[in-house]
Order: C-alpha cells, then sequence, then structure tokens
C-alpha cells in the first residue's frame, strides 16, 4: 500500500512537467518586428539585375543570396516568394506573395512600372500595407537601365505567372532556417548594390497601378492574424518612421550612457585613488619642502664677513680696488645687501666673478701661507733645542 502511495505521488509530480516545458517554449509572432525580415532596397537592387521576372524570382528565392527571411506559417523555414503580373495598357504592375499553405497567398510587396507619353519610367516599390504600413515606398535610380525594361513593352509580351505553389517548387530551391535578424540585415546588406540610389516617397506616383491592385490583393496571413497588422505592432505610421525612431533613440539613448559611464570612471578613480591623491599631495609638498632645505643647507646663506673674508680673503675692497680696472666693482657692503634683497640670486652673485674683472693672482696667499708654516716649523724647533 506504501509503494502504490509513494508511485501516485511521484506520478503526480511528474505530470505537470510537459505542461510548463510547452508554456515556455511558445513563440508569438509578435516577439519581432515582421518587415526586418525583408529588405525592400535589396528587391529593388536585384530587379534591376534581372533578365527577365522568371529570372527575378528566381534571384529572390536563391538559397545562396538569402535576400528573403520571411516565415509567415511559423514552420521555421523560409517561404518561397512567388512573382505574380499584370499589365493594363503601359503600366505593368508585380507583385510578391508568399507560399503560406496550400491555396493560401500573402502580399508582401509590388512593385509598379510604369511608362509616360516622354517613354520615360518610373518605378516604385511598394510594402504591403499590412506588413509595412501605409505608403512605404522606395523609388530606385539605377545607374544603368534595367535589361527587363526592354521587354515590358515589346508588342508580343505575355504578362508572367509564377508556375509555382505550396509543395511545388523549382529544382535550385530548398528551404532553410530563418537567421536571427540582426545577422540578416549583415547578409542582405551584400546584395544591395550601392551604386543605386533608394529615394524614399510617401505616395505613390500611378493611380492605374492602385486600382489594378485592388482587385488582385491577396491577404492569407492577414486574415488569420489581424491582430498582427503593422499598425498593432508598433506606433510608428510605417516602416520607415519606424527605422527613424529607432535610430534617434539609439542616437539619444548612447549620449547620456557615455557621460554616466565617464562619470563613473572619474567617480570610481576618486574614491579608490583618493587616499593616494591625498597622500601623493602631501608627499609632494614635504618632498618640496625637503629639497629647499637641502638646497639652503648645501648652499647656505653667507653674509658679508663670512662669505667674502672668510671664503677669499684675497677678495677684499682694497685688494680690488688696487686691480680692478675702469669697469666698476661692487663693493662687499653692496653685494650683501643685495643677496639680502634677493635671496634666490645670493648664491650666483657671491660666487661668481663680474666679467670685467680682471683674474686675482693667489700666489702671494699661497707664499703667504708658506711663509707662516715655515715660521712655525722653525719656532717649534728652537723651542724643542731650548
Amino acid at each position: 500500500m506504501k509503494t502504490k502511495l509513494l508511485t501516485l505521488a511521484f506520478l503526480g509530480l511528474l505530470i505537470p512537467i510537459p505542461f510548463f516545458a510547452q508554456d515556455r517554449t511558445t513563440v508569438s509572432a509578435t516577439n519581432a518586428e515582421i518587415s526586418d525580415n525583408l529588405d525592400l532596397r535589396a528587391v529593388a537592387s536585384i530587379f534591376g539585375e534581372a533578365n527577365n521576372l522568371e529570372d527575378f524570382e528566381r534571384r529572390l528565392n536563391d538559397p545562396r543570396n538569402k535576400i528573403s527571411n520571411l516565415d509567415l506559417n511559423y514552420d521555421r523555414q523560409v517561404d518561397y516568394l512567388r512573382v505574380i503580373e499584370a499589365v493594363e495598357n503601359t503600366t505593368h504592375l508585380i507583385i510578391l506573395q508568399a507560399v503560406l499553405e496550400k491555396d493560401v497567398y500573402q502580399d508582401v510587396a509590388t512593385i509598379e512600372v510604369e511608362r509616360d507619353r516622354n517613354n520615360q519610367v518610373q518605378i516604385q516599390v511598394v510594402g504591403d500595407v499590412f506588413m509595412y504600413g501605409p505608403n512605404y515606398i522606395y523609388e530606385p535610380v539605377y545607374v544603368t537601365r534595367p535589361v527587363i525594361f526592354s521587354f515590358f513593352w515589346a508588342h508580343n509580351y505575355h504578362p508572367y505567372h509564377s508556375p509555382y505553389y505550396f509543395n511545388y517548387y523549382p529544382t535550385y530551391y530548398y528551404a532553410w532556417t530563418p537567421y536571427p535578424v540582426y545577422r540578416y540585415r549583415r547578409n542582405v546588406h551584400i546584395h544591395i548594390n550601392q551604386h543605386n540610389h533608394y529615394n524614399y516617397y510617401p505616395s505613390r506616383r500611378s493611380t492605374n497601378a492602385v486600382a489594378m491592385y485592388n482587385t488582385r490583393r491577396n491577404n492569407g496571413y492577414e486574415r488569420r492574424h489581424p491582430e498582427h497588422a503593422f499598425s498593432t505592432r508598433n506606433k510608428a505610421t510605417n516602416r520607415y518612421e519606424l527605422v527613424n525612431t529607432r535610430n534617434s533613440d539609439t542616437r539619444i539613448g548612447n549620449a547620456p550612457n557615455r557621460t554616466t559611464t565617464a562619470r563613473t570612471r572619474a567617480n570610481v578613480r576618486s574614491t579608490t585613488n583618493g587616499t593616494t591623491v591625498s597622500n601623493n599631495n602631501q608627499s609632494g609638498k614635504t618632498t618640496r619642502e625637503n629639497s629647499i632645505r637641502s638646497v639652503a643647507n648645501t648652499h647656505p646663506v653667507r653674509n658679508n664677513s663670512q662669505n667674502v673674508n672668510a671664503t677669499s680673503p684675497t677678495r677684499n675692497t682694497q685688494n680690488i680696488a688696487g686691480i680692478q680696472s675702469s669697469n666698476t666693482v661692487r663693493s662687499n657692503s653692496t653685494r650683501g645687501s643685495f643677496a639680502q634683497e634677493h635671496p634666490t640670486r645670493r648664491v650666483e652673485h657671491t660666487m661668481s666673478t663680474p666679467r670685467n674683472a680682471p683674474r686675482i693672482n693667489s700666489a702671494p696667499a699661497s707664499n703667504a701661507n708658506n711663509t707662516r708654516n715655515s715660521n712655525a716649523n722653525s719656532g717649534n724647533r728652537s723651542h724643542s733645542r731650548s
């Protein structure tokens, strides 16, 4: 009986675990911005390089290029994008549709090409309003005229309609796992021709293209997930405004962070080195005082009687007056007073010899010393004899 109770208790603990695991692994479509997964500038770039719409569809779905990163049916595989064309007079409407399920498609963008009376061709790449918001439009300006334009207005031209659908794809195509958004942006940037210009324009130019599209639009994903509309996902009007808001928030957000970081570093340095700095200041003051004292000890202040008469007994006023030239030499009293008034220059004036003063012969002093020594020695000798 006890064994059965323990077994039931153990099973009761294990039963809730799968439910919690399922709750944790649930992925919601609102966790990421859908419009981040297809760059319309890359679409416009490869459209200008394609030979025809079939080649354009191949470039769009080539696994080596990975132009698209859309996974709207959440099967962890990038959706195939098929190309549908409609033609009326001089207007060509090219629709890009994501293949989700059997007979279920979602328009992601349109390319509207129209030729005016002056044979000038204008082209607009328009993002779907559900995915990109209203009036998210790029007008590519190609460096060289696209080859595909030479076929659009031929007499025997037939509109292109992709033959592919769900679970029936071309041989070159295979599904791949979607990239993280940052990696997709880095990859798709390589396939954008930087020699072209991609100008944003907030309105559609061709009224005929707008009328054509209103009767041909497919919105299978929108019908299933109306809560994922761009206006619901974001506060911005369309993707263009969303990107500008992100960039401005990044610029504004980084500046205080850098200032705060600099202030934090300064505070940390002052906090950790505060005692050391103060000690260094005190030690610096002590060092300067000690250096001043050492200079004072090595070069003591010499007054008139100690400096001149003691160190240089022959350089008194009388000797200098007897041998100096026409230049006037200061007296010892003048030197002493100058040294007292200017203590920092005292050593220089007392030790240096004037430029114009002639050299004093030190021989008499040495002779006088020798005479004194000889007299002292003779005196000692006589005293010892006596």
